[in-house]
């Protein structure tokens, strides 16, 4: 297939959304399967994934496009509810459609005039959202994803404790340690990898019983790490663990920083998105206290995948600690102001453009819309959580939820009258992995589940509830009749 021209480039596309439209990509009657699961063995015998010396055929490139889009996860499904993200906003899509088109990349003015001043209005626009001051005061970059946000913060405290370690490196410093919520990201422990500052200078402090950092565990572990002849630098607050959704105390938090001079970057990559909402932006107090925050709106909110910020307070902080000064991009001398060049300040070179989808969805629906859907997504966290609280069969890891994912387990009517033995509740483990599959084969919902290390519990399940597409009180009483289906005739002699 060769779509070189305008007119073979419109056929291929209008050919796609055709396709996308009879697999039902973008339905959200819920009468469509989530997921047509094959195993990996059996896919790759049926998909045409070989890649050969002569051009395919318009017949094989349609056929390859329709297998892949069939036995992808159809993610707009409203009985999708196996991630922190799930369909997107049809607006955001089509900013997402314009950007590969116009296929430029986010380092200079030269070649992205506009995408360049539509991502300092959404920087502008997140900044005041956070509470943080305004450009210059403050400044944000957009990145490939939360752990690379994280990461920026771990680069920018280190930059302002040791702004020689940019030329040195770390050799001849005393070791670095930084601290975390034993539930916080494992983007954390990475970071820590890739900057050289090693895992073992990752404390880990402990969460109290709804999986949020204990300051006084906090100032223990500081206390400890100086003991042990270490440097502490960077305190990493998560606003919407992963898991539980919990909030940690920043106003606490941010205290014991401002006591150590410690570096405070927030991890509001799941939670930030409640900083739309009047209702609930209180959950976040105290972030305004921060030096850095992150947030990904492709969470939640249903910006396409994938949509970062990055936040940080200090002029021009961004630019000091990684300006390389490559002379084929930031030429000096160029005819237009320079400032606003602003790829040297992002740690990559070429930049996928990201602004652009959220743009186009803010301007389309306005922050007051925008607004409603988080409330709906909280509406209906709460809804679901009434609904299985003293439903039988149906009992909670925690008695309330900060956030919009709900941790619970299912416990077939044989178990329930038995005593809750180490081998009764290993079993309900095995049960809840296995009603997971059968929803998976079935292809009828996705919900996730996991096992909790910190707190010595095994696998249970992790509902989450998201901004698109809508959901509904049906929607989430689907989800308790399909639990409850898929656990009937288990063969519980077997598990």
């Amino acid at each position: 297939m060769a779509a070189s021209s305008v007119e073979g480039i419109s056929q291929l596309l209008s050919k796609i959304l055709k396709i996308l439209e009879e697999e039902h990509v973008f339905d959200r009657s819920g009468e469509q399967p989530v997921v047509r699961f094959v195993h990996p063995e059996d896919l790759r015998k049926t998909m045409p994934l070989s890649l050969n010396e002569e051009p395919a055929c318009d017949e094989e490139i349609e056929t390859a496009i329709r297998q892949i889009v069939r036995y992808s996860v159809k993610t707009s499904s409203p009985h999708f509810h196996n991630q922190l993200y799930a369909g997107v906003d049809e607006y955001g899509l089509a900013g997402s459609w314009l950007t590969d088109a116009l296929n430029t990349s986010q380092y200079t003015y030269e070649v992205a005039p506009v995408f360049t001043l539509i991502e300092r209005e959404l920087i502008e626009k997140t900044l005041a959202l956070v509470g943080y001051p305004r450009i210059p005061q403050a400044d944000g970059v957009m990145s490939p994803g939360g752990s690379i946000s994280n990461m920026y913060g771990m680069v920018l405290a280190r930059y302002k404790l040791l702004p020689e370690v940019k030329r040195k490196g770390l050799s001849g410093y005393p070791p670095l340690a930084c601290f975390t919520s034993e539930s916080s990201h494992y983007s954390i422990m990475k970071g820590a990898h890739w900057l050289g500052i090693g895992t073992d200078y990752v404390h880990k402090i402990k969460t109290d019983a709804f999986g949020r950092m204990e300051p006084s565990d906090l100032k223990r572990a500081i206390a400890e790490a100086k003991g042990q002849g270490r440097v502490p630098f960077y305190v990493n607050a998560t606003c919407g663990t992963t898991v539980l959704g919990a909030f940690d105390p920043l106003l606490d938090i941010a205290a014991i920083c401002q006591d150590e001079g410690l570096w405070l970057h927030v991890d509001a990559c799941y939670g930030g998105t409640l900083l739309l909402s009047d209702k609930y932006r209180h959950q976040l107090r105290g972030i305004e206290l921060s030096n850095s925050v992150s947030w990904n709106p492709h969470k939640m909110l249903g910006v396409p995948l994938q949509c970062s910020f990055f936040l940080v307070k200090g002029e021009n902080a961004l630019h000091k600690a990684n300006y390389a000064g490559a002379q084929y991009l930031f030429q000096q001398d160029k005819f237009y102001n320079v400032t606003w060049d602003t790829g040297d300040k992002s740690v990559q070179c070429g930049r996928k453009v990201d602004a652009m989808k959220f743009w186009l969805m803010w301007k389309a629906r306005g922050t007051t819309a925008l607004a409603r859907s988080v409330d709906q997504a909280m509406f209906c966290k709460d809804y679901f959580l009434k609904r299985i609280t003293n439903r039988a069969g149906f009992r909670l890891v925690l008695s309330d939820y900060e956030c919009t994912s709900i941790c619970f387990w299912y416990i077939p009517p044989g178990m329930r009258e038995q005593r809750e033995t180490q081998e009764w509740w290993n079993k309900l483990y095995k049960i809840t992995s296995k009603i997971k599959e059968r929803m998976i084969l079935e292809g009828t919902l996705m919900i996730g589940y996991t096992p909790l290390q910190a707190k010595n519990i095994g696998n249970f399940f992790r509902m989450v509830i998201n901004c698109q597409p809508p959901p509904t009180e049906s929607s989430m009483d689907y989800v308790i009749s399909q639990i409850e289906k898929f656990a009937l005739n288990l063969r519980m002699s077997n598990l």
